[in-house]
């Protein structure tokens, strides 16, 4: 570990060009144990060009520029995937408004068109939100999402390694995976939030966490009990594992619980979190381990009675969504709403 950084510093680059060799097993150990002491790294090596990461940061700048009605334009009220721009304090964390807006994009698909038995998680895929008068964003973001996506592939191989399994052990699974990029912007507090809760204090629901972030500070990380700052670290990207490989790993990695706390007055933090996780459609199912790493393993089930881990990602997905922005989801699902989910 790097003496001035909160989480390990690994670089990717030599598992990603020799996993076999020395370069990469020593990354492959490394990983596991920081994914198993807090489940939470800074990932440098990863190949992705600075500019499709200076590009993102761009386009993000450049939509938070426009005008309020240009940005709700493109309001995820409007779209039953929950795409698109979520004003400030529209989104919730632990039952709490988060002092923060955003522009979700996932996987641009066309709308499904579903059935009497079709699941209700198919409800997710479609298409996206584009601000019309921003030609240059759908093109930073759609490379900047590519770039994420190849380096997810690499990662999710050294994972398996990491806990004694075939290096294709989860290709499968993430064949092609459901991806989502958040672009988000963390105000100071207004008037109208009076709170600190960027982000309130919870763990991600799905595998993988990439969080390319500026240099205004406020993501912090439990460490060993305390609530560390994580800061940018230039060229790095903060991974954190999230509930299902917790799930999978029988809870040999832990995910992480994290924060985000708003910036000081005068000032407004950017940051790029992108989510790589199984197919919807996917049943997760926890791996088999070495008997040296079952004994480090408590197991993975959530410790939150009100969060369970659910098995079926798309499930897990869908009742993330529905409790966080309970608009969308009152105008598009509330047939959902009326029972168990």
């Amino acid at each position: 570990m790097v003496p001035d950084a909160p989480l390990p510093v690994l670089d990717l680059s030599g598992f990603a060009a020799d996993p076999g060799g020395p370069q990469g097993r020593a990354f492959v150990v490394a990983l596991q144990q920081a994914f198993h002491r807090n489940g939470a790294i800074y990932l440098e090596g990863h190949g992705v060009p600075d500019g499709v990461t200076s590009g993102v940061r761009a386009a993000a700048a450049a939509f938070f520029a426009l005008p309020e009605d240009e940005r709700l334009a493109i309001e995820n009220v409007h779209s039953p995937q929950f795409r698109g721009y979520t004003r400030l304090g529209n989104e919730r964390t632990n039952g709490l408004r988060d002092l923060r807006d955003q522009v979700d994009i996932g996987r641009e698909l066309p709308a499904p068109v579903l059935g009497a038995g079709d699941p209700a998680w198919m409800r997710l895929r479609g298409p996206n939100l584009w601000p019309a008068g921003l030609p240059g964003f759908r093109p930073a973001v759609m490379d900047y999402i590519a770039a994420l996506e190849a380096v997810g592939h690499v990662l999710i191989r050294a994972v398996a390694l990491a806990l004694g399994q075939p290096a294709g052990h989860f290709d499968a699974l993430v064949d092609p995976p459901e991806i989502l990029a958040k672009i988000i912007r963390y105000p100071a507090a207004t008037g109208a939030l009076q709170t600190d809760q960027g982000v309130g204090s919870h763990t991600d629901g799905g595998l993988l966490t990439f969080l390319d972030q500026d240099e205004v500070g406020g993501l912090q990380a439990l460490v060993d009990g305390a609530w560390v700052d994580v800061p940018a670290r230039p060229g790095a990207f903060v991974v954190n594992i999230g509930e299902l490989l917790q799930l999978v790993s029988q809870g040999l990695f832990r995910a992480t619980v994290h924060r985000v706390v708003s910036p000081p007055a005068g000032v407004e933090r950017l940051s790029v979190a992108y989510f790589f996780n199984p197919r919807f459609d996917a049943r997760v199912e926890p791996v088999t381990l070495p008997p040296e790493l079952a004994a480090q393993a408590p197991g993975g089930q959530s410790t939150d009675a009100g969060n369970p881990i659910l098995a079926n990602y798309g499930d897990n997905s869908l009742k993330v969504r529905l409790r966080a922005h309970p608009d969308v989801a009152a105008r598009h699902h509330a047939d959902l709403l009326a029972g168990p989910r």
